[in-house]
């Protein structure tokens, strides 16, 4: 295998990433992105940076992608037409949710439409205790009527979610061999297969987002798989999940929810990669897009994972790595609210028409064009000058709509636009840090995407975080994560047991059967035993309490004299949590995670010798507006071009560094190296190390 390809696919634009797995060569490309059918963009990247080098298809041995086709079809509404099949008396739970109300006093509040209408859901007279004993068979009458009366509406998909089948599948197994044989051409998603845990609105939700998405996820695996083989590419494409591993495409098919935020997951992946790499273990990510930015948090090398999350106001039980996004993009608007306050999105240009810098007829303010007003971006023309940019539109838009209705200068109007972005900003990486116990000073703020290199010396000084670090590549670098992640897949169970001697066989059993399950999975995906791996956690909780924590758990740990540390370590997760933790409350455990991980080649990133520490020659020089300062006003800035320098090379700010990909700037009283890897280090508070 000579070359790895990985493709990130975005809404705008499909990201293309080729590395060269003897030398560590990386090469970028990107293409526009196509989506009615996402998998003609991927090729049509992939064959161009292969022709563009002169490689061979032949010679490609690995091929991964990001998609966001789950997602689409959710926010769209472009799943298939589905029906729910529920135990008797629970055909309303999928309206009726959970207690929980995200906006408990908002009189105007729309709760989102279920992907399951009223007439799709039907009722099947069974039942089952709570410890998953048969309290009524399944009446199989039943259970033909509603797949008659659900074939006659046409439906393609059906979501089967039974009460207590996580404990005891035994008619869900049924109800899915009766619809298989009725109904051989219908997508059939159960519960048990799908999240095999406790908590039942969460559990029915996530199986019928699984229905709703499954054929349509089939249906583009098999456009991809047909188009890599008419190719001519010799290798069984993977795709990305939610939680950062891989899966080949015709696994992913089984249970699509589990990609539904694949392509930011990707550039966690990849800073956690560069996480090792430097030596950096602890790293805030920031990705800043067109439309919003995504914040995660890796602590000790490893990304931290959320075990439910909602999509589009849904809840999805599958592990997802914890990425808080917020509407914080370069083509965010800029608006007064009713008190006349500035606001900064949610609201995005998004391509069409874009900001008015652009040129394509925007005429809302953004943050693109404030930037471009402060001179932070080339006036000559962005994406390596093939973008020109038109600072008469930005200034007019700023005027009419902001200026006009306050007392506010252009400058002062495009300087308040990013310092609220900025705030905006800095309280989502709050969010995933601060917020959760973790001291942001203690982390590094790995930046990337088109917009990060321009607000993340703000955020790192308001936040006192004192380094940043942004990759050589960052408009592709999630496109990076798929060429250095591994096979993953996640499995659960639930039983709740108090932590004694007496409950350490069944907990044994548990995780035995999940990593039986593990192990047939990755043999199947053709991973050899050495190249194996299985991950143990444990969700515990105070008796009483509605929340667990995740702690991880060793084998050895699950013995007599391991419970005492898989306590410990319970109660002081608990105290950085929240605050405290009662050593003396009674414990239980409830769920039983075990990941199972398949080791797969990965591109290497040879690192470089430093050459003598030099201070190298801008390129040009302008004068750009900082309001971030003691003094604000416009500054003499040196420009350099990312392509020239070199590991050892210092900067000081103020500075810009432009490459075709994004525009990174260094405020005054910062600095910046390259390290061995052409990562750009900026030193928050001026330190060089």
């Amino acid at each position: 295998m000579r070359y790895m390809v990985g493709v990130d696919v975005g809404g705008t634009f499909t990201d293309v990433t080729l590395v060269e797995t003897s030398s560590g060569k990386v090469l970028n490309h990107k293409v526009p992105s196509t989506p009615a059918d996402p998998s003609r963009a991927i090729m049509t990247g992939v064959e161009q940076i292969l022709a563009q080098n002169g490689i061979a298809v032949s010679e490609v041995g690995y091929l991964a992608h990001g998609t966001t086709v789950a997602t689409n079809a959710l926010i769209e509404r472009k799943g298939v037409k589905t029906g729910l099949l529920v135990t008797k008396g629970f055909r309303d739970l999928l309206e009726i949710a959970r207690q929980t109300r995200p906006k408990l006093y908002d009189l105007f509040a729309e709760k989102p439409e279920t992907v399951i209408p009223g007439f799709l859901r039907h009722e099947v007279d069974e039942r089952l205790y709570a410890d998953g004993s048969v309290r009524k068979e399944i009446d199989m009458d039943s259970l033909r009527e509603a797949v008659d009366a659900l074939k006659k509406e046409g439906v393609r998909s059906i979501a089967v979610c039974f009460l207590f089948s996580y404990i005891n599948p035994v008619h869900e197994k049924i109800a899915v061999e009766e619809i298989k044989r009725l109904l051989p051409d219908v997508y059939v998603s159960a519960s048990h297969q799908v999240v095999p845990e406790f908590r039942e609105y969460p559990r029915l939700s996530t199986t019928s987002l699984n229905a709703y998405l499954g054929p349509v996820m089939e249906h583009y695996m098999v456009n991809f798989q047909n188009s890599v083989r008419a190719a001519g590419l010799p290798v069984d494409p993977y795709i990305t999940q939610s939680s950062g591993g891989i899966i080949s495409i015709q696994e992913s098919v089984a249970n699509p929810v589990r990609t539904a935020v694949s392509g930011p997951a990707a550039g966690v992946v990849a800073a956690a990669y560069v996480s090792e790499l430097t030596g950096l273990k602890n790293m805030i990510t920031f990705d800043m897009g067109g439309t919003s930015a995504d914040f995660s948090l890796i602590e000790n090398g490893e990304p931290k994972v959320s075990m439910e999350r909602e999509i589009e106001g849904f809840p999805a039980r599958v592990p997802m790595l914890d990425i808080y996004a917020c509407g914080a993009g370069g083509g965010s608007i800029a608006w007064l609210d009713a008190g006349g306050a500035l606001k900064v999105g949610p609201q995005s240009a998004g391509a069409t028409p874009g900001p008015a810098c652009y040129g394509h007829g925007g005429l809302l303010p953004t943050v693109t064009d404030a930037n471009a007003l402060l001179g932070r971006l080339n006036p000559g023309g962005i994406l390596g000058g093939r973008m020109a940019l038109d600072l008469d539109a930005a200034a007019k838009v700023i005027q009419d709509n902001i200026c006009s209705k306050t007392n506010l200068s252009v400058l002062e109007a495009a300087s308040g636009i990013i310092s609220v972005v900025n705030a905006n900003m800095v309280r989502g990486i709050r969010r995933i840090s601060v917020q959760k116990g973790y001291d942001p000073r203690e982390f590094t703020l790995v930046s990337f995407g088109g917009g990060g290199g321009l607000h993340c010396g703000a955020l790192a000084r308001d936040l006192n975080i004192p380094k940043v670090l942004i990759p050589p590549a960052p408009g592709t670098f999630c496109s990076l994560g798929l060429l250095v992640t591994d096979i993953r897949s996640d499995y659960v169970r639930t039983a709740l047991f108090e932590p004694s001697e007496k409950h350490l066989k069944d907990v044994q059993a548990l995780f035995d059967s999940m990593q039986e399950e593990g192990a047939k999975l990755l043999e199947k995906e053709g991973i050899e035993p050495s190249k194996r791996r299985f991950i143990l956690h444990m969700d515990i909780r105070f008796v009483g309490q509605n929340y667990e924590l995740s702690i991880p758990v060793d084998r050895e740990e699950l013995t007599a004299g391991g419970l005492d540390m898989i306590v410990r370590r319970f109660h002081e997760q608990h105290e950085k949590s929240y605050g405290y933790s009662n050593k003396a409350g009674k414990i239980e455990f409830v769920n039983y995670r075990l990941t199972a991980l398949g080791e797969l080649p990965k591109a290497k990133i040879e690192k470089r010798e430093a050459g003598q520490v030099r201070t190298p020659e801008p390129v040009s020089k302008r004068q750009v507006y900082y309001s971030e300062v003691e003094k604000p006003g416009f500054y003499e800035t040196a420009i350099y071009e990312r392509t020239q320098l070199a590991p050892g090379d210092r900067i000081h700010g103020p500075a810009i560094i432009e490459q075709m990909d994004t525009t990174t700037l260094i405020l005054p009283g910062q600095s910046a190296q390259v390290d061995e890897y052409l990562n750009l280090l900026i030193h928050t508070f001026g330190e060089v190390i």
